[in-house]
């Protein structure tokens, strides 16, 4: 029986055999998949784009479920609640923002080009160039395996947060308590963006932070920036082998903060005085250059290394193993360490390993 790799269903393209591999198009396919995991007490990996996920070299001993489903349903469309529109878990993300900006469906255009299906946005609670899916999405329906019933989120109910939700508190290991069957996201109707609020995308655009502008002009200026920075899959260009960021801002009390050069960028972070630093930078500060990790003599003999555009991203630069990826997060996490006294911690999920 030939083996499926998971290094052939990841954007990191690294990870060893899964023990059994299936493929769910339907709802019912999901939720029967799921079932029979669990009834054989199989460890469960669900898997959609795979854009998030580091599994080890040694694979996934139990059942790898990739999430096939896709389409959307328009359950509503008017100028005053806008469009209610209801999106299978499996379906290409940017493929659904690419449809949302071409049919005036607002507030979504500036998460263009990020890899991955649309079930696993609310996990993470998916943002960049400030925004993120919190701010659309009206509803998470999916399967609970621990009560062996559907059951539906409503936004507040999701506990969004910084990359965070209450879907990824009940992930373990890659295995969910709640499998995401759809989303349903709430769309402003309209031909202009949501108000544009990150400073580089602002400068790109020629507005001032806080504007609105064209929908369409704000995903050609995302999709250009993003593949600037090597975070547009292309088969051609080992920069995007990758996880995307592999670490998070880090998000610190403002006496930490304080302790940085004046030149360390910082954001408000919510309540209680809380301050959001820029993992790029502290990286950067720290040593670690574009391209860190090239060199054959280095911990990843030169398999895997900071992406050659952007450093928050590791990439594998052509055989690399999970490994030699999780050598230069390690090296990269000590060093910032050691010379800011601040911990990253890791964006993706970690499937049978840990940094």
């Amino acid at each position: 029986m030939t083996q499926t790799l998971l290094s052939a269903l990841t954007t990191a393209a690294v990870g060893g055999p899964a023990g059994s591999y299936l493929e769910a198009r339907t709802e019912a396919e999901v939720i029967d998949a799921v079932r029979s995991a669990d009834a054989a007490a199989e460890p469960l990996l669900i898997i959609g784009g795979g854009s998030n996920l580091l599994v080890s070299d040694d694979g996934f001993p139990g059942t790898v479920l990739k999430i096939a489903s896709e389409g959307f349903t328009v359950d509503a469309e008017d100028s005053c609640g806008g469009a209610a529109v209801v999106v299978q878990a499996g379906h290409n993300w940017d493929d659904f923002v690419a449809h949302a900006v071409l049919h005036a469906w607002s507030g979504i255009e500036a998460l263009s080009g990020i890899p991955g299906a649309a079930g696993a946005t609310p996990v993470q609670n998916v943002g960049a160039y400030g925004s993120d899916v919190s701010q659309t999405i009206a509803a998470v329906r999916t399967w609970d395996r621990e009560r062996n019933a559907v059951r539906t989120f409503t936004n507040s109910e999701l506990k969004f947060g910084y990359r965070d939700s209450v879907l990824k508190q009940n992930t373990v290991g890659g295995s969910p308590r709640y499998v995401v069957l759809t989303v349903e996201f709430q769309l402003p109707l309209g031909r202009m963006s949501a108000p544009v609020r990150y400073a580089e995308l602002a400068r790109s655009l020629g507005v001032e932070p806080g504007r609105r502008a064209y929908s369409n002009d704000v995903r050609r200026e995302v999709l250009r920036l993003r593949a600037s920075k090597g975070m547009v899959w292309d088969a051609a260009d080992r920069d995007t082998y990758s996880t995307g960021s592999f670490f998070t801002n880090p998000i610190v009390a403002a006496g930490v903060a304080d302790r940085l050069p004046e030149s360390a960028p910082r954001y408000p972070a919510g309540a209680d005085g809380l301050v959001k630093l820029s993992a790029a930078w502290l990286i950067e500060k720290s040593g670690f250059g574009k391209g860190y990790g090239l060199e054959p003599d280095s911990v990843s003999g030169g398999r895997a290394s900071l992406s050659t555009k952007h450093t928050l991203a590791i990439t594998n630069r052509g055989g690399a193993s999970t490994a030699d990826l999780l050598a230069i997060a390690r090296a990269v996490r000590r060093g910032v360490v050691e010379r800011f006294g601040i911990e990253l911690h890791p964006e993706p999920l970690l499937i049978g390993v840990e940094l």
